[in-house]
């Protein structure tokens, strides 16, 4: 079992960069794949990016190709997602979650994911 601790977020302007973190206790983190997801003010929760154990293969969703990035650093048990020319429209909580039955596979689907941290905001002004 592991525990997921999202930081970083906060206010930020339209064209800005955040950098969230999510820090792993208990099973280390390089047993899992990592995932991030968003979730808006009466929308469903979506996937935003997600990388496999060893760092080596990523998935973004299609809003955040060239503008997010995901990276983990396992000796920190640490998953990041550095956001640039952040819009109005990313504003929403943030949460990071972990997936320990894919064989490799970056799932796209919440469910995929068993363990999730409590979120964190990001709010993007115009």
């Amino acid at each position: 079992q592991v525990q997921l601790v999202e930081s970083g977020g906060g206010l930020v302007q339209a064209g800005g960069s955040v950098k969230l973190s999510c820090a792993a206790s208990g099973r280390t983190s390089s047993s899992y794949i990592m995932g991030w997801f968003r979730q808006a003010p009466g929308k469903e929760r979506e996937f935003v990016a997600g990388i496999t154990r060893s760092g080596g293969t990523t998935r973004y969703a299609e809003f955040g190709k060239g503008r997010f990035t995901i990276s983990r650093d396992n000796a920190k048990n640490t998953v990041y997602l550095q956001m640039n020319s952040l819009k109005p429209e990313d504003t929403a909580v943030y949460y990071c979650a972990a997936d320990s039955t894919s064989f490799g596979r970056i799932y796209s689907r919440s469910d995929e994911y068993e363990y999730w941290g409590q979120g964190t905001q990001v709010t993007v002004s115009s």
